[in-house]
C-alpha cells in the first residue's frame, strides 16, 4: 500500500534522514518509534510532501507520488494526522466531517463515522475548541476517514492523552484496523504501540536502525525505554 525508499531529507545543510526505507502492507499498522529528534516527524512530513528537501522514491498503491504537492497526495489517498491534530476550532464536530471533500470510493459516510466514533456523535454540535484531547484526536481520525484515505499517517496521537482517553484511541484504531485502513504511527509509548501494531521501524539519527516485531518490543522493553529516554 505504501513504500518508501532511499528517503533523505536536510534542513538547510543539516541532514535529517538518510537513506530511510521502508514499507506497509494493506491493512497494517505500522510505527516509527525513536526519541526526539531521530526524525520521525520528518519522515512523515516528507511522505505527505510537506517537506522540501527531500530526495527518495514515495509510492501509494504503485503510483509514484513524487512531484506532487500535498493536497495532492491527499487525493491520491494519503491522509495526514499532525501532531496538533488540525482540526477547525470554531467548527462544529460536524461540520468539520463535512467539509473536507470526498476523494475516492473508500469514503466512510457520516453514519458510518458516527458508528465507529460514537463520541463524535454525542458532540456532533460542539465546536472543536470544546473537544478533550482525545475527542479531537477522534475527530482528526475521522476526517481523514471519511475523505476517503487509503493510508493515514499520525504523529504522537497519544500525547498529552490521559490513559483512558489512550484507550479509547487504541480501540479506534484497531477498530479502523479491522476495516482495512493502512496506517503509519509515530509514537514513543511502546505499550500503545505494541497493543495496536504489527511492526515497528526503531529511528536513530535519521536511520532505520532495526524493524521490530511485538514480541521483541516485550522481551526488549527495557533496553528500548533507555533508548528512546523515556
Amino acid at each position: 500500500m505504501l513504500e518508501v525508499q532511499g528517503l533523505t531529507a536536510r534542513y538547510g545543510q543539516a541532514q535529517a534522514l538518510h537513506d530511510v526505507s521502508f514499507s506497509l502492507n494493506e491493512g497494517e499498522l505500522v510505527t516509527l518509534v525513536g526519541r526526539n529528534g531521530a526524525g520521525k516527524t520528518t519522515t512523515l512530513r516528507c511522505v505527505m510532501g510537506l517537506h522540501r528537501q527531500m530526495t527518495g522514491v514515495i509510492r501509494l498503491r504503485d503510483r509514484d507520488l513524487g512531484g506532487l504537492a500535498p493536497h495532492e497526495r491527499a487525493r491520491a489517498g494519503l491522509g495526514y494526522v499532525p501532531d496538533d491534530r488540525g482540526i477547525y476550532a470554531t467548527l462544529t464536530v460536524e461540520e468539520n466531517l463535512l467539509l473536507p471533500p470526498q476523494i475516492g470510493p473508500t469514503h466512510w459516510p457520516l453514519d458510518r463515522v458516527y458508528r465507529a466514533f460514537p463520541v463524535l456523535k454525542e458532540r456532533r454540535r460542539h465546536p472543536g475548541s470544546k473537544l478533550s484531547g482525545g475527542e479531537q484526536q477522534a475527530l482528526a481520525i475521522a476526517r481523514a476517514l471519511r475523505m476517503g484515505a487509503r493510508a493515514v499517517l499520525l504523529d504522537e496521537p497519544t500525547e498529552g492523552l490521559a490513559p483512558v482517553l489512550v484507550q479509547q484511541l487504541r480501540d479506534m484504531l484497531l477498530e479502523a484496523k479491522r476495516d482495512g485502513l493502512t496506517m503509519l504511527l509515530v509514537e514513543q509509548n511502546l505499550r500503545f504501540a505494541m497493543a495496536v501494531a504489527d511492526r515497528h521501524y526503531l529511528l536513530a539519527g535519521g536511520r532505520i536502525v532495526q524493524t521490530l516485531g511485538n514480541a521483541e518490543i516485550a522481551s526488549r522493553e527495557h533496553e528500548l525505554l533507555r533508548h528512546l529516554g523515556v
